[in-house]
């Protein structure tokens, strides 16, 4: 898939997953959910303030009664109530409303009633940009303050698992950093060259993984070429692991606010992928995320 058309194609064609929706009264995420409907994606339980959920729903045109809705006013309760459908096989989807992701994130981590599978839960932004022929991957934006080696080794596996149900089956990953030399005073170079070290000799599997690699030459073939960057991986990333929070965040809203790349955002790590995008994303940015949540569902089922 190349596209954000082609992932909702796809997710088209195989079949309306069901959707747990935390905090549903907001109308972007109203909106999304019922493009979602509509088009074949997810159908989705609403859990929120029935009343505003309600009033909402009328603002925007959408046909309530198409939805089951459960009325819960707590919002750390309705995420719960939106993890235990999941929980117990009622939905296969979480999808934060206008929520806190702090509050979805506890709920999902809960011993009792979350989705905890042992792994690191990690955010990946999927984009499309103008000019290139292909999605980009970026990990971890919004989860993951400062990870340890160990933490980027699942966060990679976590990324690859999501190219993979968007139908790559062998995604380039490049280890982002500032140079692309091995330097003992930066962290995130000897990072990378022990990633690599973990894919050669398989430790991180189902990807090809190459670093420290400055973004030029992740992305950019003429760049690689003019710096005689030959590894398979210089200039054809598909994924790029960014070494701590800030670096993704600044790369996540300048690809947003700069190249105004159409993108979606998800976590993953846990038991079913949980739908998160902004409060500020548009209702099309959290159409696309539903569309790559239903995807997801689909790999972790399997």
């Amino acid at each position: 898939m190349k596209d954000f058309d082609g992932i909702i194609k796809t997710a088209r064609g195989r079949g309306p997953k069901t959707m747990a929706v935390a905090v549903a009264q907001d109308t972007e995420v109203l909106s999304a959910v019922d493009m979602a409907r509509k088009l074949g994606i997810a159908d989705s339980i609403l859990i929120g303030d029935k009343d505003e959920i309600a009033e909402v729903s009328e603002e925007c045109g959408i046909d309530i009664d198409k939805y089951e809705v459960i009325d819960v006013k707590d919002k750390n309760e309705s995420s719960r109530r939106a993890v235990e459908l999941v929980s117990a096989g009622k939905a296969h989807i979480v999808m934060k409303g206008l929520v806190d992701t702090s509050l979805v994130l506890k709920a999902v981590l809960d011993e009792k009633i979350g989705l905890r599978t042992g792994n690191v839960l990690s955010h990946v932004a999927v984009f499309s940009v103008a000019g290139y022929e292909r999605l980009f991957y970026i990990t971890d934006a919004a989860m993951n303050l400062a990870p340890d080696l160990a933490q980027k080794k699942q966060i990679i596996e976590n990324a690859v698992q999501v190219a993979n149900a968007l139908g790559n089956g062998n995604p380039k990953v490049a280890v982002l950093a500032a140079v692309e030399k091995v330097n003992p005073k930066m962290q995130a170079t000897v990072d990378a060259a022990e990633l690599v070290r973990m894919n050669e000799e398989g430790e991180i599997k189902g990807c090809i993984l190459g670093g420290p690699f400055a973004l030029d030459i992740a992305v950019s073939a003429e760049a690689a070429r003019h710096k005689g960057m030959t590894h398979p991986v210089a200039g054809h990333a598909d994924i790029l692991m960014v070494p701590y929070i800030e670096a993704g965040n600044i790369l996540y809203k300048s690809m947003v606010y700069f190249a105004r790349a159409k993108i979606a955002g998800i976590i993953v790590g846990a038991k079913a992928p949980v739908v998160l995008s902004s409060r500020s994303d548009s209702d099309e940015t959290k159409l696309n995320s539903i569309a790559v949540g239903a995807l997801m569902a689909d790999k972790c089922r399997h």
